[in-house]
């Protein structure tokens, strides 16, 4: 078995014996130990009670994190005319329309999040194999397909989560970075707790939110209290 190293065992014995702590205590936690090189990302793990096979019981949905995420979100939209000029002057990274899809058919996804106004989901929607499976598709749903084509750069480059139930009923995001005070982390990982709570599905029976969990990129998990964190 491979020796562990100095920074790894002592993350590990600060956390040992450690589990369903508060959010502040979690976040202190998780900061403290996040003593990389780079400025780690602090990553929330929730598990809930849902079968993602049903879709009255898939969870999606977006938030608006009052920190933001401390990350450069690269933003692709797919306009013409007027719209292509708005989202440019929103900010946008990449803007195209046919020539926006041969450059992603052709393996280039140079962007974090893909925006659409609705004429034209008819040439997005042959990227469905490909954007699909990375959670890029634009979807109505969540506000990436849209005629308010500034609103949604500004919300995305603003710090805006996208979050949707993986496979296990298990959503994943990043709150923030390392670096953040704690109590913007707080905020953040409060505010993401929240939103998820409030997207349960029609269709989730018994326990809706049965775990979840706060990270560093390089550093282990520890548990925080499920009915602490959705109450408060």
């Amino acid at each position: 078995m491979a020796k562990l190293g100095k920074r790894t065992r002592a993350a590990r014995e600060a956390f040992a014996g450690k589990s369903n702590l508060t959010v502040e205590e979690a976040v202190a936690l998780v900061k403290a130990n996040a003593n990389t090189k780079f400025d780690e990302t602090v990553e929330i793990a929730m598990n809930l009670g849902v079968d993602t096979r049903h879709a009255d019981q898939m969870v999606r949905g977006v938030v608006g994190l009052p920190n933001g995420t401390g990350k450069t979100m690269r933003v692709a939209v797919f306009a013409r005319g007027p719209k292509a000029e708005e989202a440019q002057a929103a900010g946008a990274d990449i803007v195209g329309a046919e020539d926006l899809m041969e450059t992603i058919q052709g393996g280039t996804i140079e962007f974090d999040r893909c925006i659409a106004t609705p004429d034209m989901m008819p040439v997005v929607g042959r990227l469905g194999k490909i954007l699909g499976p990375r959670n890029l598709m634009p979807n109505p749903k969540v506000g990436t397909v849209t005629m308010d084509v500034k609103a949604a750069v500004e919300a995305a480059k603003g710090g805006e989560v996208q979050f949707k139930a993986e496979k296990g009923g298990v959503v994943h995001a990043g709150v923030g970075k390392a670096s953040f005070d704690e109590a913007k982390l707080v905020e953040n990982v409060r505010a993401f707790i929240s939103a998820v709570s409030k997207a349960k599905p029609s269709g989730a029976k018994g326990t809706y939110m049965k775990k979840i969990a706060l990270s560093s990129t390089m550093g282990p998990g520890v548990t925080v209290d499920v009915e602490g964190a959705v109450s408060e």
